[in-house]
C-alpha cells in the first residue's frame, strides 16, 4: 500500500502525518478559522504515494529540527533521502523509480504566505497545480474543497463504533463493512483518515523493526509483525507499493499476509469497567451451586475482580507463561533501558491526542500504543476434575452484570463447540459471539466472546476479563505468538484469569514467591483424593514389538482391570506404536474390544465416542487424549513413561483421566518405563502435594470403613 507524508507545524512544533486520503488533512489544516485551536503554521508534503513501511520509516526516526522552519523544498528532499537511506540501499536502483519525481515531490504551503515558491526555481502556480494534479491522480471523486465534512464526520463516528476494540489489516476490515456497513466499504479511507486525525483510530504497519536497547549489538533492527508478534519474516517483490524488498510475516499468513506495507487500523478501546472493592462477593456464588473449595477459589479471584487496579502493578509485569516470558523479554529490558511503556509495535498515530509532542521519539509514540503487558493476573490452579467452567461462571457474571466485556479463550475448536451452549443456558440476556476458524459470527460484537486463541489476533484493548484456559496446553504450549494475541486483548485497566490444572513452572515459581495472585483447587467435585500413579519397570516399548510379546507384569495389571469393568487408557509417545500395539492387544484379549486412535486417524471422533459407550473397552492413544476427555471408570497406563515427550504436566494430565467419576473416583494409574526419571517424581510429587492440601483444609469427604 502507498501512502501520503507530510510535515506539520501547529502550536510551534513540528511533526510527521501519514494520510490516506490527503483531501481530509488539507480540509482539516486549513479549512479552519486561523484562531482555532488547529490551525497550522506551515504544511509540508514530502510525497503523496510512498510505500507505507517508508512512511512509518520517516515518522519513526522524525526529529524537530529549528531550522525547519525556513527549510525549502530541496533541504526536505534532502531530509527524506538520508531517513530513507537504509531503504533506498535494499532497493537498489528500484528506490529511484518509487522515488521518481525527485525534489518535485515537495510541495509547501505557508499560513501567511499560501504556496511558497520554490528555492530556486519554478512559481507558485506550478506547486498547487501540482498538488492539485497529484491528488486527482489518485482517482479521488472530488476535490478538496467537496467534501462534505458533516456527512464525514458521521462516516468517522461509525467506523471508530465498529473497529473499537479491534485490529484489522484492510481486507479485514473492508470485509466487516461489508458486512456490517455495506455504505461505507468502498468510502472509508476518507473516515479513517478523519478519525486518526481526531485520535480515535491509529494506523500501523503490518511490520516495522522491532524494539531495541541502546546496548544491543545488531548494526540494524529486525522487523517484527505488528499484528502477531513474530520476527519469522521472508522478502518479495510487491505490487501493491511498487518495492523488490516488501517483507511479509510467515507466521500469521492464515489469516491473510501482513506485509510492511500492509495497513493494520487499530481501534481505540471503549472505557474500562469501574471496579470498586465490595465487601462479600457471596450472592454471585449462590446460584452455581459450587462444591467448597470452589466456593473459596471462586470468592478469592471475585475480591481480585472487584479491586481496583493497583497503582503501580509490578508483580504483574512478567508475562504469564514460559514462551510469553521468553517473547518479551528483550522488550521488556528495552522498557527498562528507555523509560517508556512496553514496546510490541511500531505505530503511526496517537491514540490520545491527534499529533506527537515535539522531538517525541518512536518508540515513545510505540510504547503507548502497544499492548499493556501489565494487565494483571490471576491464577486458578485447580486439579483435574475440579470443574474450572462451573467456577468460571461466577466470574463471568461479576463482569457482565456490571456492564464489562468478557473473553474466553481455550486453545481448541472442540471445546469452543462444546462451551458454547453451557455459556448460552448459563447467561441467556447476554450477548455472545462464538469465534473459531470458519465461524460465521466473526465479524459480529457481544458482551461475551467465546474464541479459539488465533482468533484474538483480530482484537487489542478490547476485553475488560480475559480468560485463558488451559495455558500450558497445546497450541499455546511453546508458541509466543498466541501468548502475544492474548496479553494485546486485554484492556490496560482490565484483568486477566489464567485456569489451569498444571501451569507452567515459571507461573508456579511465581505464585510460589507471592508474585502472582492465584488460588489452589486441590480437589475434585466428588471430594475424593486424586488417584496417585505407582510404577511399573518393564522395557521399552518397541522392545516389546520387537519381541512381539507384551511384558507379563503388564499382562497382569491389565487383566485386573478389565476384570473390574474399567475402560482402559493406554498412552504412548508414537504414533507408529499404536498398530503393533493393538495387534498384541487383540492376541492377548481376544475377547475384550480394542482400538487406537491419534491426530492422523478420520475416525477419531467416532472412536472416542464408542469408547466413551463402553463398545470399546481399551483404546490406545497418543496425548491427544489427555485434556478434555471424561470416561467414567476409567484406568489410566502411561507407557514408556521416562519418555522426554512425556513431561510433567502431560503425565498429571493423563494421570487425571482417571478416577473422574463419583460413582469410581479411585481409578488406577499406571506410569511404566524402564526408568524412574524426575518428569514422573515431580508428577506424582504434584499430585500427592495437591491431595495433601485438600486433606488439610476439610476438602475431602470422610470415607466410612
Amino acid at each position: 500500500m502507498k501512502i501520503a507524508v507530510y510535515a506539520v507545524r501547529y502550536k510551534g512544533n513540528w511533526n510527521l502525518r501519514l494520510s490516506v486520503d490527503i483531501r481530509v488533512d488539507m480540509t482539516w489544516w486549513w479549512c479552519q478559522d486561523k484562531h482555532q485551536e488547529n490551525a497550522v503554521e506551515r504544511w509540508v508534503l514530502l510525497g503523496d504515494e510512498l510505500p507505507l513501511s517508508w512512511g512509518v520509516s520517516l515518522c519513526g526516526g522524525f526529529r524537530e529540527l529549528a531550522e525547519m522552519e525556513r527549510w525549502g523544498d530541496r533541504q526536505w528532499w534532502a531530509y527524506t533521502l538520508a531517513q530513507l537511506k537504509n531503504e533506498l540501499v535494499l532497493e537498489s536502483s528500484n528506490g529511484e523509480r518509487i522515488l521518481s519525481g525527485g525534489v518535485d515531490n515537495i510541495c509547501i504551503w505557508d499560513r501567511h504566505q499560501g504556496w511558497v515558491s520554490r528555492t530556486k526555481h519554478g512559481n507558485e502556480g506550478r506547486e498547487t497545480i501540482g498538488t492539485v494534479r497529484s491528488i486527482q491522480n489518485r482517482k479521488l471523486a472530488t476535490g478538496v474543497n467537496g467534501l462534505d465534512m458533516e456527512c464525514l464526520t458521521r462516516q468517522a463516528n461509525e467506523l471508530t463504533q465498529l473497529l473499537a476494540g479491534r485490529q484489522l489489516l484492510v481486507p479485514e476490515a473492508e470485509a466487516l463493512l461489508a458486512e456490517a456497513a455495506p455504505d461505507l466499504e468502498h468510502t472509508w479511507r476518507s473516515a479513517a483518515q478523519l478519525a486518526y486525525l481526531q485520535g480515535r483510530l491509529s494506523f500501523a504497519a503490518g511490520l516495522a523493526p522491532a524494539p531495541r536497547a541502546r546496548w544491543s549489538a545488531a548494526r540494524r533492527q529486525e522487523l517484527r509483525c505488528n499484528r502477531c508478534g513474530s520476527e519469522k519474516v521472508h522478502r518479495t517483490s510487491c505490487a501493491s507499493c511498487g518495492r523488490k524488498a516488501c517483507a511479509y510475516c510467515e507466521t500469521c499468513l492464515t489469516l491473510g499476509r501482513s506485509r510492511e506495507c500492509s495497513l493494520l487500523l487499530r481501534g481505540t478501546a471503549k472505557l474500562a469497567m469501574p471496579r470498586t472493592a465490595e465487601a462479600t462477593p457471596a450472592p454471585n456464588l449462590d446460584r452455581w451451586g459450587l462444591s467448597p473449595a470452589q466456593r473459596a477459589a471462586a470468592e478469592a479471584a471475585l475480591c481480585f475482580l472487584a479491586a481496583p487496579p493497583e497503582g503501580g502493578r509490578k508483580c504483574s509485569r512478567l508475562v504469564g507463561w514460559q514462551r510469553a516470558h521468553e517473547l518479551f523479554r528483550r522488550s521488556m529490558r528495552a522498557r527498562q533501558e528507555l523509560g517508556a511503556a512496553a514496546a510490541h509495535g511500531s505505530t503511526l498515530a496517537l491514540n490520545e491526542q491527534s499529533s506527537p509532542k515535539s522531538g517525541e521519539r518512536a518508540w515513545e509514540i510505540a510504547g503507548r500504543q502497544v499492548p499493556d503487558s501489565a494487565a494483571e493476573r490471576f491464577l486458578l490452579w485447580a486439579v483435574t476434575g475440579a470443574g474450572k467452567t462451573e467456577m468460571m461462571f461466577p466470574l463471568l457474571q461479576h463482569v457482565l452484570e456490571r456492564g464489562g466485556t468478557a473473553l474466553v479463550a481455550t486453545p481448541r475448536r472442540d471445546v469452543v463447540l462444546e462451551l458454547a451452549p453451557r455459556l448460552a443456558v448459563a447467561f441467556p440476556q447476554v450477548s455472545m459471539v462464538t469465534l473459531y476458524g470458519g465461524s460465521t459470527e466473526r465479524w459480529q460484537r457481544g458482551q461475551l466472546t467465546l474464541a479459539t486463541t488465533h482468533q484474538l489476533l483480530r482484537y487489542r484493548h478490547s476485553f475488560d476479563l480475559v480468560v485463558i484456559d488451559e495455558i500450558d496446553a497445546f497450541p499455546y504450549h511453546n508458541d509466543p505468538m498466541l501468548a502475544f494475541a492474548a496479553q494485546a486483548v486485554c484492556k490496560r485497566e482490565g484483568k486477566f484469569i489464567y485456569l489451569s490444572a498444571t501451569p507452567p513452572r515459571p507461573l508456579q515459581k511465581e505464585a510460589a514467591r507471592g508474585q502472582l495472585p492465584h488460588a489452589k483447587v486441590p480437589v475434585r467435585f466428588h471430594r475424593h483424593p486424586l488417584p496417585v500413579p505407582i510404577r511399573l519397570g518393564t522395557p521399552p516399548v518397541h522392545q516389546w514389538l520387537q519381541k512381539g510379546q507384551l511384558p507379563a507384569s503388564f499382562v497382569q495389571r491389565l487383566n485386573v482391570s478389565i476384570q473390574r469393568g474399567a475402560q482402559l487408557f493406554l498412552f504412548v509417545t508414537r504414533i507408529s506404536h499404536i498398530q503393533g500395539l493393538v495387534e498384541l492387544l487383540i492376541r492377548q484379549f481376544p475377547d475384550i474390544p480394542i482400538a487406537g486412535t491419534s491426530s492422523q486417524d478420520e475416525e477419531r471422533t467416532t472412536k472416542v465416542r464408542l469408547f466413551r459407550a463402553t463398545e470399546i473397552r481399551v483404546l490406545v492413544t497418543t496425548t491427544i487424549l489427555e485434556r478434555g476427555v471424561t470416561v467414567p471408570r476409567s484406568d489410566v497406563y502411561v507407557l514408556d513413561a521416562d519418555s522426554s515427550l512425556f513431561d510433567e504436566a502431560s503425565l498429571v494430565q493423563m494421570a487425571g483421566r482417571a478416577g473422574r467419576s463419583k460413582d469410581d473416583p479411585c481409578g488406577s494409574v499406571i506410569f511404566i518405563s524402564p526408568q524412574w526419571t524426575s518428569g514422573q517424581k515431580r508428577a506424582i510429587k504434584q499430585i500427592k502435594r495437591m491431595n495433601a492440601l485438600a486433606r488439610k483444609k476439610g476438602y475431602l469427604k470422610l470415607v466410612k470403613h
